[in-house]
């Protein structure tokens, strides 16, 4: 399960943001606040997701790279609204990261550049509270022991998440 989560991450990225050839196949939904909405074409079915970047990074004397949270839809995969954060940096190995939104904190396991929530029975949770929120925080250990936080802006994400909601 893990394995496939790595593989669709890699697609997501290699379509939104490579190649402009391979781009082409992704297509922007929308924009609702915050947060884009796109598509591309699979053997499985479309896939749908939104994606947004932070609106701050911490600590600011590091280098970042692209920071990314998104959210998928693959209705072929029987996969629906699976959170993802992705970092510009590796993570450190075997490390934890934390969303906090409001009052409420979700655990993400780590890989590579990449964390997934660590109980996917959570993954409605975490969204609810999304909707509900003006911004949602992403706390996480780089490669190098370095803490790192990120904010990113809801605005938007209820918006964006019902433009895809009937993702096929």
């Amino acid at each position: 399960m893990h394995r496939a989560r790595i593989l669709t991450l890699s697609c997501l990225i290699t379509l939104a943001f490579a190649a402009p050839a391979m781009a082409q196949q992704a297509t922007k939904i929308g924009q609702h606040n915050a947060w884009g909405t796109y598509s591309y074409p699979t053997k499985d079915g479309k896939v749908c997701y939104v994606l947004t970047i932070p609106t701050d990074k911490e600590p600011k004397n590091l280098d970042h790279g692209d920071m990314f949270f998104f959210i998928s839809q693959r209705p072929g995969q029987n996969v629906s609204y699976e959170p993802q954060f992705i970092a510009g940096y590796d993570l450190q190995d075997k490390s934890k990261a934390t969303i906090t939104v409001g009052d409420k904190s979700f655990s993400m396991f780590t890989r590579g550049h990449s964390a997934w929530m660590e109980n996917a029975a959570e993954e409605p949770q975490l969204i609810t509270a999304m909707k509900g929120g003006s911004d949602m925080t992403v706390a996480a250990k780089s490669g190098r022991g370095n803490d790192t936080k990120y904010v990113f802006s809801l605005k938007g994400v209820t918006a964006a998440l019902a433009s895809i909601a009937n993702c096929k």
